[in-house]
C-alpha cells in the first residue's frame, strides 16, 4: 500500500508511461487478437484498462475529469489518447482530492473494504496485469512488444546482445 501521494505519482508516471509504450505498438487490426474464440480480445483489454480509472475513482468517490464510453474505439490510436488522457488525469485527481494521512482511511470498494492507499496500489497491479496478458497477445498478432521491466526480445537485440532465455 502506498503511503504517500508521492510515492503513488513516481509509481504512477512510470507504470502509466510503460502502459502507455505497450498501448502505442497497437494497430487497428490487431485490436481483434484474441486467444480463443471465447477469450477477449486486445482492443477489450486496452479499453478495461482505460476505462478501470475513471470507473475505480468513482467507486472511491474521487471526482474525474474525463468521461469515456462504454464501446470500443476501432481505432488504436484513439484507445491510446483516451488512456494517456486518463492517465493524466490521475495524477490531477488523486493529489486534490486525497491527502498522505488519508491514505489509511478505509473506503467501501466493490462490496469490500479497501483503503485508500489499496486503491492506488489496485490501479498499477489491475493495469500490469491487463498488461501482461496485452504482450502475449500482441506477440500472437505479430506485433513488437516493447520492454516494460526490462527490455523485450527485439531490444536486447538492438543492443546487440542475444534475449535473455
Amino acid at each position: 500500500m502506498f503511503t504517500t501521494i508521492d510515492d503513488f505519482l513516481k509509481s504512477w508516471k512510470y507504470e502509466s508511461e510503460a502502459t502507455l509504450k505497450v498501448f502505442r505498438n497497437l494497430t487497428d487490426a490487431s485490436l481483434a487478437q484474441r486467444v480463443d474464440p471465447a477469450g477477449r480480445t486486445l482492443g477489450f483489454l486496452a479499453w478495461h484498462i482505460t476505462t478501470t480509472m475513471p470507473g475505480m475513482f468513482k467507486q472511491a468517490g474521487v471526482p474525474f475529469p474525463v468521461t469515456l464510453g462504454e464501446a470500443a474505439p476501432s481505432s488504436a490510436a484513439a484507445i491510446a489518447e483516451a488512456y494517456e488522457k486518463c492517465a493524466r488525469a490521475v495524477t490531477e485527481a488523486v493529489p486534490a482530492a486525497w491527502t498522505d494521512a488519508q491514505l489509511r482511511d478505509q473506503i467501501p470498494m466493490y462490496g469490500m473494504t479497501w483503503t485508500k492507499g489499496t486503491v492506488l496500489v489496485s490501479l498499477i497491479t489491475h493495469q500490469a496485469h491487463h498488461r501482461g496478458q496485452m504482450t502475449v497477445l500482441m506477440r500472437q498478432a505479430g506485433l513488437k512488444v516493447p520492454g516494460v521491466y526490462g527490455p523485450a526480445r527485439e531490444e536486447w537485440a538492438a543492443m546487440g546482445m542475444p534475449a535473455q532465455p
